[in-house]
């Protein structure tokens, strides 16, 4: 059966409004906690999963309860409430979904913020006034304000110099109080009221603010200036004072990017930064808010020195094509450093030790620092023999307390351009999936440039994350190298640390060699004896492919070796399985970087049952002290091995060590999908049990299945009751102690041969001969107007919506059987809890209504559990027997009468949706065994 799936709550919400179309809203106060269950029915047993309208659940819950039925969220918040989903799958159609919104309720503590106007003046000295009160609350559902100036409510139109609205454009969620013209009166204490009318239980919340002549914005000021510049490694302390406002202002320092340092020492309005760093440095600001007007906010920069990245390059004459540097031609060296501030920034030129000032042969400039921030130029105009040596900028910060960079450039006739060479052993350099491998390009001349490291066949990152790697040796060292870092890699030289010319470059190819990735890494294979089977196993990739050879092993034992040709495979064939063939069979395929592996367990064994968890109503039988349970299974792929001749039932009581065995003999073939039943008897009242459960065939045991059997007091909720009397204990029905004679369950293969003709039916609801039904026998000893009556099991119906008019509707509909023509009259009744000596009449026919079956359809709104009662009434005579057969009950109002019904047959098998069975049970123990 495919799945099928329903989401029941755990009564904790405050209010919950049932499916109206397809909408379904569980209401829930903030702090509680969420418990939703995802009721599944369909064999084989689905698998559940929990989602939510943005991405997987496991987003915000713990792992764990994402894959159970019940999903539980403690402590729930406001970010939390949205659309869940359960989804229930198992291979057999389409996956059953179910939502259900949850909607999180809340009231924040509202604020009151005072905001005034000044009118222009009016006569000489007089000025009008008018104070805005707003009061704000975050909450779910919108909340409700109402004010008071004291005791005193105020209500729009009470007082003419109050004026009560909401902005149209926050509908709901402020309320404006407007003293107009500020009168003295009008100097007050004013609450305002936050209501969410006591929904969830959430009370009211209530802010006071104390209006005065003195109430006033606030003012600050920083006692620091702006910006501030610090060395690393110092304390900084900024101090924030209040100048005025009324209430007194709270102070608040932020910063502008992201939060405040750790380290950050708060007192009042100072705030303190010990051993500042780098990334310290920023924008902070002081904020003082108390309500009235707006915020008052003042900032300051915090500079930290840093100098740091020394380099230079060296650019010879750029009016000659040649790049080295010869006598006579100019060239220029650069320095460039990193600078914060960079306006401290200074340089000092040396030779060979010696300070150089600028002149008309040796020019020293600053390059624009919007084209090359913080970078020193030497220009040597007419290179002499006495120009060679070693030249060195100085880079500095005028505030001191930061270390200098000094960067020495050696001028001489062995200063030439670098050259670029990749070692002959070098390219195509092959390695191993996992392996360390260092790329290498030869770098020579003088100064040895920094090296750029790239990727020369395809716009992909580095190993490292980024485009280029630098590296100062022209070594790249890849480690735990992957068969994706195949490919061309470009090495090339950069201006850094050499000439300021155009780049050299050279390729270095890398080969990376991986073993083989086959299918199917795993398999299992169940098999008879006498039977053949083939196993393949196949290459998915590989390098190198050329030398691909292949061995198959049972065991230890090697049983045949071979190469790959151009096929991409291999097969190994048992011909005839006996005892010894079986086992674990790998088939090795193997190159010069490993070898992939592909495992087949070849065995006997019968697969294992599957448990069926939707049986109607498994606790049939239930006493005093004991109970019992009606266990089902099926066999999966039941003929695989060879015919399952009998299971090993094996049983204990939960929490015991000790399994009670007992042999289930099977006759026959059992077919894919069969039900197979087991009386589990005398099960002790209210223990759990476990059951395992194993097929046995000739070639011995196979795989086992345990499931837990638990005793209830009541079903758990389902989706809906159906009964087809089908089933030996009739779905629970009763017959009632206190009428005539009894309703008699029958199928028309079954009944007496001297059965009474022109009454009753020919076959059940369905037309099958050998469907059961329950009717009255109306032969004699029995006389007119005597009585049957046919009682239910109780249903507990789903806990009434606090919120609803209504209670939940449900769809009561039955067959009925009335032809003869002594028939008499049937009649249903519903009994409510609590009313057991009233019953009110439901339904009633009475009367010949012809050789076919009847639909009855009747809407139910109980307002708490009940049973339906059928009562049949004997007629004048013989011929008035009365049959009834597929009763069901299911949650919503009926179909219209010209709707087809849906007339599906459910025997064994029941549901209950909102409905609970009350004498529901569950557990275990052993006597009879029926398919």
């Amino acid at each position: 059966a495919p799945p099928t799936v329903r989401i029941v709550h755990s009564g904790l919400a405050c209010n919950i409004e049932e499916e109206r179309y397809s909408e379904r809203v569980y209401t829930i106060r903030e702090g509680e906690t969420l418990e939703l269950t995802c009721l599944v029915t369909g064999h084989p047993r689905p698998q559940i999963r929990w989602t939510k309208t943005a991405g997987s659940a496991s987003d915000r819950f713990q792992d764990s309860s994402v894959f159970n039925e019940t999903l539980r969220i403690s402590n729930i918040q406001r970010h939390q409430g949205g659309r869940y989903y359960c989804k229930a799958e198992n291979g057999l159609g389409s996956p059953a979904i179910k939502s259900i919104r949850v909607d999180v309720y809340y009231l924040d503590d509202p604020i009151v913020t005072v905001h005034q106007s000044i009118g222009e003046a009016k006569e000489q000295f007089y000025y009008e006034k008018t104070v805005f009160l707003r009061c704000v609350a975050n909450s779910n559902p919108p909340v409700r304000y109402s004010w008071r100036r004291g005791q005193e409510v105020l209500l729009q139109g009470s007082d003419k110099g109050v004026e009560i609205y909401e902005p149209f454009f926050t509908q709901g969620e402020t309320k404006i109080l407007k003293l107009k013209n500020l009168r003295p009166q009008d100097y007050a204490n004013y609450s305002c009221i936050a209501s969410v009318r006591n929904v969830c239980s959430i009370p009211d919340k209530m802010v006071s603010f104390r209006l005065s002549n003195k109430t006033a914005p606030p003012s600050i000021k920083l006692l620091v200036d702006d910006p501030i510049v610090v060395n690393p490694g110092e304390a900084i302390t900024l101090v924030c004072v209040t100048t005025g406002g009324e209430p007194g202002p709270s102070l608040t320092w932020v910063r502008s990017a992201g939060v405040l340092p750790e380290k950050t020492v708060l007192n009042g309005g100072t705030l303190t930064i010990p051993a500042i760093t780098a990334e310290d440095a920023g924008t902070y600001s002081c904020i003082a808010n108390n309500n009235v007007g707006n915020p008052a906010k003042k900032s300051t920069n915090i500079i930290v020195r840093a100098l740091k990245k020394g380099r230079f390059w060296i650019t010879p004459d750029p009016y000659h094509k040649d790049d080295n540097i010869q006598i006579g031609r100019e060239v220029k060296i650069s320095c460039q450093v990193e600078a914060i501030p960079s306006e401290e920034l200074t340089f000092s030129w040396f030779k060979n030790g010696r300070p150089l000032r600028s002149s008309e042969r040796m020019v020293i400039t600053q390059t624009d620092p919007d084209v090359s921030p913080g970078t020193t130029n030497l220009d040597i105009i007419d290179l002499k023999f006495t120009d060679f040596g070693t030249y060195t900028c100085v880079a500095s910060l005028k505030g001191g307390g930061i270390s200098d960079i000094s960067i020495d450039v050696n001028i001489s006739s062995s200063t030439v351009p670098p050259n670029l060479t990749v070692p002959q052993e070098k390219s195509p350099l092959v390695t191993r999936e996992g392996d360390t491998i260092e790329l290498q390009c030869q770098v020579t001349g003088k100064p040895k440039p920094i090296i750029l490291w790239s990727r020369a066949d395809k716009e992909v990152a580095m190993p490292d994350g980024a485009m280029q790697t630098e590296s100062y040796d022209g070594i790249l060292r890849i480690v735990n190298v992957s068969r994706e870092m195949t490919g061309t890699y470009r090495c090339q030289t950069s201006q850094y640390n050499g000439f300021n010319v155009k780049p050299r470059e050279a390729l270095v190819q890398l080969i990376v060699q991986y073993p083989p990735a086959v299918e199917p890494t795993f398999l299992e294979i169940r098999q008879g004896q006498g039977r053949s089977i083939t196993m393949s196993c196949r290459v998915l990739r590989a390098y190198p492919t050329r030398v691909l050879t292949y061995e198959w092993r049972l065991g230890s034992k090697l049983l045949r070796t071979g190469q790959f040709d151009v096929q991409d495979s291999t097969d190994y064939t048992v011909g005839s399985l006996a005892r010894d063939s079986y086992g674990l069979y790998n088939c090795n395929i193997i190159n010069e970087a490993g070898a992939g592996r592909c495992s087949f367990l070849v065995t006997g064994k019968a697969y294992a049952p599957e448990f069926y968890y939707d049986t109607y109503n498994p606790l049939w039988q239930n006493r005093p002290r004991v109970y019992s349970y009606s266990l089902q299974w099926t066999q999966m792929n039941p003929g695989a091995v060879d015919r399952i001749l009998a299971y090993r039932l094996g049983i204990r009581q939960a929490g015991q060590q000790r399994w009670w065995e007992q042999e289930i003999t099977v006759n026959g073939n059992i077919q894919k999908g069969e039900l197979i039943t087991y009386n589990l008897t005398e099960l002790i009242k209210p223990e759990a049990y476990e059951v395992r459960l194993t097929p046995i065939t000739r070639f011995g045991e196979g795989d086992s299945t345990i499931r837990v059997i638990k005793y209830s007091g009541k079903n758990l909720v389902c989706k809906e009751f159906h009964c087809g009397f089908e089933d030996g204990n009739i779905c629970l029905f009763t017959q009632d102690d206190t009428d005539n004679f009894d309703w008699t369950k029958q199928s028309t293969a079954t009944r007496d041969t001297k059965y009474t003709p022109n009454t009753g039916p020919n076959a059940d609801r369905t037309g099958s001969k050998e469907g059961f039904y329950m009717y009255i026998e109306t032969s004699r000893p029995r006389l007119e107007g005597e009585k049957a009556r046919l009682v239910s099991p109780v249903f507990s119906v789903a806990p009434k919506n606090p919120y609803g008019a209504t209670n939940t509707a449900y769809c009561f509909s039955f067959y009925y059987h009335m032809y003869g023509q002594h028939i008499g009259s049937l009649n249903v009744y519903l009994r409510l809890k609590g009313q057991t000596a009233i019953e009110n009449p439901l339904w009633s026919s009475s009367g010949n209504k012809g050789q076919h079956w009847n639909q009855a359809r009747v809407n139910i709104n109980p307002p708490t559990s009940f049973q339906l009662i059928f009562e049949g009434i004997r007629g004048p005579g013989i011929e008035g027997d009365i049959a009834i057969d597929d009763v069901s009950i299911v949650e919503g109002e009926c179909m219209k009468s010209d709707q087809p019904a849906n007339n599906l047959r459910s025997g064994a098998v029941g549901t209950l949706s909102h409905i609970q069975l009350l004498p529901l049970l569950i557990l275990m123990s052993v006597l009879s065994h029926q398919r």
